[in-house]
């Protein structure tokens, strides 16, 4: 059993750190994984590596062909479709959020609303990056709903490498953050209606930003 439990452990390293590699980029479509090179990168037996290699393809990652496994990754459909998911959950969440946050919740939410102007003001990506996620994570957390916070974390982990477009464009970045004031100020005056339609709103704006970037407008 413990042996079981071990090989499972690493089998769940290796997707998580195959997984990321495809998630952010590294890994690009067409780029092709095989059991032999999979075993030399992170030192494992095969068993793992095959398990891993699974897992990805069940989460349409990667698909067989004759010589391992082809990255697949997040396609434009399936990007169409994430954001069009996260519009409407999301905005519940943001309802969820103005109907229940607590002082303390509503505090540390406004810190990280007041960093993201700071750092736009100095065009500083990186840090702005963090503080979106932060700023997104946190409402999902403050609404009360495990179900709608596990979805909506998977969902921004599998667009982490086109939310980037949103931040390493300075005037998209500084419009962002004005969007979160605004959803903030929504949420802690509990207008749950506005804080879900600024949410949605701000969504759509993050996606045509994307399409504007890729040429898809």
């Amino acid at each position: 059993m413990e042996t079981k439990q071990r090989t499972q452990s690493i089998a769940d390293s290796v997707f998580l750190a195959l997984e990321n590699d495809i998630l952010s980029g590294a890994l690009k479509k067409g780029d092709l994984i095989t059991e032999l090179k999979a075993c030399e990168q992170f030192g494992v037996s095969r068993t793992p590596v095959r398990e891993a290699l699974q897992r990805l393809r069940q989460e349409g990652l990667v698909e067989e062909s004759g010589k391992g496994a082809t990255v697949i990754g997040i396609t434009e459909a399936d990007i169409d479709d994430i954001y069009e998911v996260r519009s409407r959950v999301e905005g519940l969440a943001a309802a969820r959020c103005a109907e229940r946050i607590s002082v303390e919740e509503q505090r540390r939410l406004s810190e990280s609303v007041a960093l993201q102007e700071f750092y736009a003001e100095r065009g500083a990506a990186d840090s702005l990056r963090n503080l979106d996620s932060e700023f997104h994570r946190l409402i999902f957390s403050y609404c009360g709903s495990r179900t709608m916070e596990t979805l909506l974390l998977e969902l921004h982990r599998k667009v982490k490498l086109v939310r980037r477009v949103s931040v390493e464009n300075p005037t998209r970045a500084r419009e962002a953050v004005g969007e979160h004031r605004a959803i903030l100020e929504a949420i802690a005056a509990r207008d749950a209606g506005q804080a879900e339609a600024l949410m949605a709103q701000h969504i759509r704006n993050a996606k045509h930003n994307i399409d504007k970037t890729k040429g898809r407008e």
